[in-house]
């Protein structure tokens, strides 16, 4: 038959009766029919090649069930018609579905893949017999329970031999050679085994293991293997037939257990009997492997086996003997000490100390506890001899106590928690609903009722010695929050032996520096407060009766840490906050290195987007503020991260929410109650459309960079891919961007440029304050350009400007005329996207879409945030046809999941496939490519 085409597709064509059925077998040069008969030895011999079409290995697995089935007495008069038909059991039906998954294809899923296997092997069925069943034969050829062995179907006239039937005979007799194949005779009864001791035998720590028979399909019914071995009448009907079957069974049990070898040695396998050893192998080992074989061991209830252990995490004191107060010392500190030991308890009772002495001591797993025997798993006993498994990280005992799991040997184990850690969990879980601490008496501002309970929450969790992540929205009041926390923890009254509070050290973007000394010159007069930035840099004095705020930047922290003096890792502080903490985002960066090398009893993080990508951005800035809780980058991969990304376990998220929302405080603008003075937000996307210059620009690049794309090996292909995108966004701002033209005309070669030439004349002239942001400092450059020249008065802020003139330009922006303050301020996104306060403005232009809606957001809340008094208009231009328009579409779905996983930006577009690639980046017309 090496004449059939195998790698292509077969299609089984039913008919009536099902023996007259044909299969029809397609390959690139041939089309071959053949009927069933004629097709079956070209199905056994194709069920072993891996290289054949999966609808072909779809009809070979079912022609190898269908002559099992045969052999097996399988099969019975149809209820229609002169044809035989398959008699399937559970686990047939079982069979059938799993081939018919495993073969599913395009062209085929798994439901039409079960009803063809379904049909064909019917067909098989009625062929094999080779005589059709006369009208009145309905015996069934399977036994059923209290049934003795089933007759075989009529045999008609013997016939000429044909190969066929030589070989069809040949494949029977090597069916029934496999005696050990669970999916054949084998399973036509099942065994299991009963524990049996009496007191003489547990004295002395050993028990009886006895054989038993069960039906295959009705589990109920069943015999002692003695009884059936003996032909005695307590074998409730079973013959010969089920002797040979147990036999096969107890021999593939004894592959999964080899004590069960012993049996064999016995002329009736009615028992044997366990040492203590075997005992421990059986529970250790055996019970697990025999219950894939589809082997219950069966223990008497006077013999119990409920035993169990749970993890105990307790707070363990301090061995000098000091006091220690939570509230001062903080039960979290780096100095706490925690430890994690195995209680085992019986029947849900804890056992003493002296039961787990004896429990550790015991030589055999059989002992008498609390008057009865019980069996011991030797698991429990090693963890009654090893009471105390090891210690605790603080963020470890906290994380266990939250989630009533603690991780041992890569697997969850029940948690009990200690008095201590108890009141401490209490706490936590209370932090951001108890009533709000009074308002510190320094502070010269009134704080809302969200602020309030902020510093609450903030104020318990760094009393606890614990970590926060503060991530309110923009413009929400983190920074006055804080500052209300420092002057919370200076004020708060302590036992004389408590030590004082350290200063408080910020770290926040260059950007910022002036706008937190502001602050706190602002709310908290009186307060030292000094910046530990540029070239001279002190630190002394910082401490003191009345120790202030350091303000430093990310880049003098590196610079700082990298020298020889080390000043910032020299002090204990109080406090260290991580302001926009999405810098530490990357926990393998120097920036996130240095931060966890300085000494502090408290860290707080600051930002209003704690995911922008995924969760690891989540858990680096967690794993900084509280080092421990979330476990190791790789641990949380694979436990959280993993499951709650792929959705594969909605649960999982649910957990984790319940996990970090102690350590998290999360406020929107938009969340009742929060800011229902802050005025309307409306957003407008103008969609416009490319110049002739731009189209031709357009689609040259495209064509271009998709040809070398094409060629291009794969380490090469992503930066040519990043390259395109953003070759592709600067021709859709103005060709003067993608071509570096320095000079020229500007107007008339970009809708965007005109429409803003549009738009700024009359907004300025209306009175409003317009921010203008742009992702590319040239294009910024380009715009100021042209501002310059049709006379529209504005100001850039980009990366390069230095610390002072920044602060001087967003001091004029937000004074206005009086000032000189320009009523346009353009930005580039990364550099005026966070930390800024200009609500000055009330129109805000996304010149061009970043790939993310959080980082869009940031930038827009620059305007909208508390202290706007007026409706902010923010306006988003977008090119149709083109990657802007893909990019919009793209935001317009994450926006909803801005606070949970969000994609990988255009690093993964990297990833798409030639065709996919050129797609997405191809020009549109008329909404087609």
């Amino acid at each position: 038959m090496s004449f059939v085409p195998l790698t292509g597709p077969a299609t089984f064509r039913a008919a009536d009766p099902p023996r007259d059925s044909v299969v029809t077998f397609t390959g690139p040069a041939r089309t071959v029919d053949l009927p069933v008969r004629a097709a079956l030895p070209v199905l056994t011999r194709a069920h072993a090649d891996p290289s054949v079409h999966p609808s072909v290995g779809l009809l070979a697995g079912t022609a190898l069930l269908a002559v099992r089935l045969v052999a097996a007495g399988g099969f019975a008069p149809a209820s229609e018609g002169d044809a035989w038909s398959a008699v399937l059991g559970a686990d047939d039906h079982d069979r059938l579905t799993m081939l018919a998954r495993a073969r599913a294809h395009e062209e085929m899923d798994a439901d039409e893949a079960y009803r063809t296997a379904r049909a064909a092997l019917d067909a098989i069925v009625d062929t094999l017999p080779r005589t059709p069943p006369s009208a009145g034969r309905g015996a069934l050829p399977r036994a059923r329970p209290g049934v003795g062995r089933p007759q075989p179907p009529e045999r008609p006239a013997p016939v000429e031999r044909t190969e066929f039937t030589e070989r069809l005979r040949a494949r029977i007799a090597s069916v029934r050679r496999q005696v050990a194949d669970p999916g054949t005779l084998a399973q036509l009864v099942t065994v299991s085994l009963r524990v049996e001791a009496d007191e003489e035998e547990l004295l002395a720590g050993s028990v009886r293991l006895v054989l038993q028979v069960h039906d295959q399909r009705d589990p109920a019914r069943f015999c002692e293997a003695g009884a059936l071995w003996r032909r005695e009448e307590s074998a409730g009907g079973f013959g010969e037939r089920a002797r040979t079957h147990a036999a096969i069974a107890l021999r593939d049990a004894a592959g999964a257990w080899p004590v069960l070898d012993r049996f064999g040695d016995l002329a009736v396998p009615d028992e044997i009997t366990l040492d203590g050893d075997e005992i421990a192998s059986l529970l250790e080992d055996g019970v697990a492997a025999l219950r894939e074989r589809d082997v219950d061991v069966l223990w008497p209830r006077s013999l119990g086996r409920d035993l169990t252990t749970r993890a105990v995490v307790e707070h363990r004191p301090r061995s000098d003997g000091k006091r220690e107060d939570l509230l001062y010392t903080g039960l979290f500190g780096t100095e706490s000490l925690f430890g994690f030991s195995w209680q085992v308890a019986l029947g849900g009772e804890a056992l003493t100390h002296e039961e787990m002495d004896e429990l550790a001591s015991a030589a055999s797993p059989v002992i008498k506890l609390r008057g009865s025997w019980t069996v011991v798993d030797p698991a429990v006993a090693r963890r009654a001899r090893k009471r105390l498994v090891r210690g605790l990280k603080p963020a470890e005992a906290v994380a266990a106590a939250l989630t009533g799991v603690v991780e041992v040997d890569d697997a969850p184990a029940e948690v009990i928690v200690g008095a201590s850690l108890l009141k401490a969990r209490e706490r936590l879980l209370a932090a951001a609903t108890r009533e709000p601490v009074p308002t510190p008496a320094a502070l010269q501002a009134t704080l809302r009722d969200y602020q309030r309970h902020g510093l609450t929450w903030l104020a318990e969790l760094t009393g606890l010695g614990l970590g926060a992540c503060l991530a309110d929205d923009m413009g929400l009041g983190k920074t006055v929050t804080l500052i209300a926390l420092h002057l919370h923890r200076l004020e708060q009254e302590r036992p004389p032996e408590a030590p004082a509070p350290g200063p408080t050290l910020v770290v926040c973007p260059a950007s910022l520096l002036g706008n937190w000394e502001a602050e706190i010159r602002r709310f908290a007069p009186g307060t030292p407060v000094r910046r530990f930035h540029g070239q001279a840099r002190s630190l002394d004095p910082v401490a003191g009766t009345d120790p202030g705020f350091v303000l430093t930047t990310y880049g003098t922290l590196r610079s700082d840490l990298a020298g020889q003096t080390k000043a910032l890792a020299g002090v204990r502080w109080g406090l260290v906050v991580a302001d926009e903490a999405q810098h530490v985002k990357n926990p393998a960066s120097s920036t996130a290195r240095s931060l966890r090398r300085l000494d502090t009893a408290a860290r707080v993080a600051l930002t209003g987007t704690p995911v922008e990508n995924d969760l690891t951005e989540l858990w680096a800035i967690l794993d900084w503020a509280t080092p421990g809780l979330l476990g190791s980058r790789n641990a949380f991969r694979r436990a959280w991260a993993a499951p709650i990304e792929s959705g594969a376990d909605p649960a999982k998220a649910r957990q984790f929410a319940d996990l970090i929302g102690p350590f998290l405080l999360r406020r929107r603008k938009s969340d009742p109650g929060i800011a229902p003075e802050l005025p309307p937000k409306t957003e407008t996307d103008h969609l416009l459309d490319l110049t002739r210059e731009q189209v031709v620009l357009y689609e040259a690049y495209v064509r271009d960079c998709m040809e070398r794309i094409e060629r291009a090996d794969e380490d090469s292909r992503r930066g040519l891919v990043l390259a395109m995108l953003t070759g592709l966004k600067q021709i859709c701002n103005h060709p003067a961007h993608f071509l570096k033209q320095t000079s020229g005309r500007i107007a008339g070669r970009s809708e965007k440029v005109d429409l803003l030439d549009e738009l700024l004349p009359t907004l300025v002239a209306e009175g409003s304050s317009v921010l203008v942001f742009t992702q590319y400092v040239a294009m910024a450059r380009i715009l100021a350009q042209h501002l310059e020249v049709t006379g529209v008065p504005h100001q850039l802020l980009h990366g390069g400007t230095s610390v002072a003139e920044r602060e001087r330009m967003v001091a004029a922006f937000q004074a206005g005329p009086e000032a000189d303050g320009p009523p346009v301020f353009l930005l580039s996104l990364k550099a005026g996207g966070t930390g800024l306060n200009l609500t000055r403005a009330d129109h805000v232009v996304h010149l061009d879409r970043w790939w993310n809606p959080a980082v869009e957001e940031q930038a827009t809340d620059r305007a909208y945030r508390i202290g706007q008094t007026r409706p902010v208009q923010v306006h988003r231009f977008v090119t149709r046809g083109t990657i802007e328009e893909r990019v919009a579409e793209l935001l317009q779905r994450k926006r909803a999941l801005a606070d949970a996983v969000l994609a990988r930006g255009e690093g993964a577009l990297t990833e798409l496939g030639d065709a996919e690639l050129r797609e997405l980046v191809a020009l549109r017309r008329d909404g087609r490519p």
